[in-house]
């Protein structure tokens, strides 16, 4: 474990802070109102982005235009004290991370229509309140607007309208006490129940996993931190299903798998082929499994080595939730959950795989001009994949030597400062594809690597390649240890933040498939919690295999299966592997059905 990180990201995690919708925001005693934008009312062509909140506080909202400017984000709110009001923005200048040219990220705040005189987003690296000068305020209620310059990433957390000259706190405990105060939150959050599992994550590892246990007779809370299931197979990221499923001796084990297929395959596909609302519903209609979407779970209640809740913000409303259960799955990727129970772990820091941002775009059959990116990557005398059937794939990938978690909208947005770049470069500078555009380009990023919770058994390289087996093998991984690192081909120039990737261990051979023990699905030292997805007890070679889709799907349903038997005996993760292993293999060979 890297107690290092752990200290840096828990003094990161002081910035979670609840909040309440804007239109229901009451002016403090000081006379100062504060508008959280994710609780606008209406986010026009704004898109909300969560990913960061452990980071910098809070969701915020995004402006993700790539390169047209997006139909304002409205809200009214309420002024019980006329009078003339200092006005503070936080924000930041995206690019400023690198010292770049220009300020992409511009964006106005409109007050019943009229622009502030000053510019937002133009300056900072860091987040911070930007001043916007001062307004008189009569009316007893104003329409507040997020006007957008550009369509290239401006982004918005709050705004404050105060009759003090003084800026807020920028971070940490002062911010925290703050948000607080203005917005009146309850120390207290609300009751969400208790149920025998409760599963934190929505991707396909997190699905299985609920509709595994709750089939087998579990009460289940799903817990979600986006508006939609699947994780990087949603049409937020668009990555397809890999690995595959259905082997001998457990020839049922990948059915539950398949039942949440897309129905169509196409790599980067259109929204529709990802299948959001059938898989939203299967789970709606499911008796046993309360979904709650749009929740970011932030705070973790432990006693001894256990977990005994766990408390989740609403990314839309910041209402408080508190969800207790006799066990807890972490399917976040991340091992947010784990990490917040303090959890064993491990983390590779430099030299793990990076995460992606794809992209597409289609021939429009006439001229479609795109402007200049002069704060992008100069990419037009530099190499890339300029291919149109490279554009967008996988392997455009970055944050290979950066901090998996504190560093993660850097890496984020070095994926979209390349895009761009390359577009500019194509466009503008080798004057190629004139009637092509930019059609889509996920805001989320895929991750391949970031805490790895560590269990009874660590699995390695080693193991794979010496083929060695487990008594409790429980998942058959088929994928290759796919390790991606930065492709020396583009590295040169752009050392700092490198932004392709090739594979490095492509050709390494194993017998497939190997069987995954169940030992590495569950924490060592926090006895109610599983985890399934690419945050189970791996080292970073070993998760080269286990990491796709489909093989952290199975994972899930051996997981229900797992708590049907805790449930059952009243025991908890490792009594299943001490005492009832042969009743988990013969439910592996029924299946889920």
């Amino acid at each position: 474990m890297k107690s290092t990180h752990r200290s840096f990201v828990l003094a990161l995690l002081a910035l979670c802070l609840p909040a309440t919708p804007a239109r229901a925001a009451e002016p403090s005693p000081s006379a100062s109102i504060l508008v959280e934008a994710e609780a606008f009312a209406d986010y026009g062509g704004w898109v909300l982005d969560q990913q960061f909140m452990d980071q910098m506080g809070s969701p915020f909202l995004l402006a993700h235009g790539l390169g047209v400017p997006v139909k304002d984000a409205t809200t009214k709110i309420r002024v019980a004290t006329p009078g003339r009001y200092h006005v503070f923005v936080r924000t930041r200048d995206w690019v400023a991370t690198w010292n770049a040219q220009g300020s992409p990220g511009r964006f106005q705040v409109l007050v019943d229509g009229k622009p502030l005189a000053t510019t937002f987003g133009t300056e900072g690296v860091q987040w911070h309140w930007q001043p916007g000068g001062m307004i008189d305020l009569a009316s007893p209620e104003i329409t507040l607007a997020l006007h957008d310059l550009t369509g290239f990433e401006g982004r918005c957390d709050a705004i404050v309208l105060s009759r003090s000259a003084a800026a807020p706190p920028d971070a940490g405990p002062d911010l925290s006490d703050y948000r607080r105060r203005l917005l009146g939150v309850p120390e207290k959050p609300a009751d969400g129940g208790n149920y025998d599992l409760v599963v934190v994550g929505g991707g396909i590892a997190g699905m299985c996993t609920a509709m595994s246990a709750a089939r087998l007779g579990a009460n289940v809370a799903l817990i979600q931190d986006r508006p939609v299931l699947g994780g990087n197979n949603s049409s937020e990221i668009r990555v397809w299903l890999n690995g595959e499923t259905n082997f001998e001796p457990y020839p049922h084990l990948g059915d539950l798998v398949r039942e949440f297929e897309p129905r169509r395959r196409q790599e980067i596909g259109p929204a529709s082929y990802y299948d959001d609302d059938r898989r939203i519903a299967m789970f709606r209609a499911e008796k046993r499994i309360r979904l709650l979407l749009d929740e970011r779970v932030n705070q973790v209640e432990t006693q001894g080595q256990r977990i005994m809740a766990v408390v989740a913000q609403n990314t839309r409303t910041a209402r408080r939730t508190r969800i207790t259960g006799r066990w807890f799955a972490d399917c976040t990727g991340d091992a947010t959950l784990g990490f917040l129970a303090k959890a064993d772990y491990e983390i590779t820091e430099r030299g793990h795989q990076g995460g992606s941002n794809l992209w597409a775009t289609t021939d429009t059959g006439k001229p479609s001009p795109f402007p200049r990116c002069p704060w992008a990557y100069d990419l037009g005398q530099k190499p890339f994949p300029a291919d149109p059937n490279q554009w967008g794939k996988w392997f455009w990938e970055s944050g290979f030597d950066r901090d998996p978690i504190a560093e993660m909208e850097r890496m984020r947005d070095n994926n979209l400062r390349t895009m761009y770049g390359a577009w500019d470069a194509l466009k503008n500078v080798r004057k190629q594809y004139p009637n092509h555009r930019l059609t889509w380009a996920a805001y989320v990023m895929g991750k391949r690597e970031s805490r790895r919770l560590l269990g009874d058994v660590v699995l390695s390289r080693e193991d794979l390649i010496k083929g060695k087996t487990y008594a409790d093998g429980c998942v058959p991984t088929s994928w290759s240890i796919d390790v991606h690192l930065a492709d020396p081909k583009y590295v040169r120039g752009f050392e700092e933040d490198p932004f392709i990737s090739y594979v490095a261990s492509r050709y390494e051979q194993y017998k497939r498939p190997f069987w995954v023990p169940y030992r590495c699905l569950y924490s060592r030292n926090v006895v109610n919690l599983f985890m399934a997805g690419r945050d189970i007890s791996v080292t970073h070679e070993a998760l080269g295999t286990t990491r796709v889709q489909r093989t952290n799907g199975m994972m899930g349903e051996v997981l229900g299966m797992a708590v049907s038997l805790c449930k059952k005996y009243g025991i908890e993760p490792r009594d299943v592997y001490a005492g009832h292993l042969d009743e988990l293999k013969q439910l592996m060979r029924r299946g889920v059905k």
